[in-house]
């Protein structure tokens, strides 16, 4: 039978390293302090494994912040994934109303875009909606993303849901963009970012390593793989 997809089922609504972008928007100390619907420390951990994944895999990333002088730069643990980029510092809210973000993604050529942001109900909201309107396929990351409270944070989200994009944890990323086990040069990536940042699941990991006599050494599972 012919594979038919309406963009949301089928083999072409999943994201592959070569099909989308993503965007991190205001990751920051003064947006961290006001997220209430997670732990902090959870979320950070969250967006960083993400922007691993991305960075592991090639996907083009871009960093965004809102005045900076005010709310602090981007937090230096998603900053030291990318130490070469310079992070687009906005006066507009919605980070999709400025121009330099939005030819960013123009010249990708790509269609889908993956978002995560602080806050969720409001710098997430604001540009998921508005590329939407622009014809592009939009997922958002919740778990990489927080809100001022769990109701605001849940209210963020069923309203982009309403709107037509696709919500996803970082795991599901990783997952998506690894999508088989055979695909042994980015696996040692995967596999490091979750030993580092997906908490149980990384320490059931370094348990699995552990029983089947591999490893896992101060520089990760690249060396214990090789």
């Amino acid at each position: 039978m012919e594979n038919q997809s309406n963009g949301k089922v089928g083999l072409g609504a999943l994201l592959t390293p070569d099909n989308c972008v993503l965007l991190l928007i205001d990751h920051q100390p003064f947006q961290v302090s006001g997220v209430q619907n997670i732990d902090p420390a959870q979320m950070i951990h969250n967006v960083v494994g993400l922007a691993k994944g991305a960075k592991a895999f090639g996907v083009p990333t871009l960093l965004t912040t809102v005045l900076k002088d005010r709310g602090g730069d981007l937090i230096k643990q998603l900053q030291d994934v990318f130490p070469e980029q310079k992070p687009i510092d906005r006066t507009f809210i919605n980070t999709w109303e400025d121009q330099r973000v939005v030819d960013w993604v123009k010249q990708s050529g790509r269609k889908k875009v993956v978002m995560a942001a602080l806050w969720t109900e409001i710098c997430l909201a604001f540009p998921v909606i508005h590329a939407l309107g622009d014809g592009y396929e939009v997922y958002f990351v919740t778990d990489a993303s927080g809100g001022v409270s769990v109701e605001a944070h849940n209210m963020g989200i069923q309203r982009m849901i309403q709107a037509g994009a696709v919500p996803l944890t970082w795991m599901v990323f990783l997952s998506e963009l690894q999508r088989d086990w055979a695909r042994v040069e980015t696996a040692a990536k995967v596999s490091q970012a979750v030993l580092e940042h997906a908490g149980g699941v990384g320490t059931n990991l370094a348990w699995e390593l552990q029983l089947l006599g591999a490893k896992v050494p101060p520089g990760g599972v690249d060396q214990a793989s090789g």
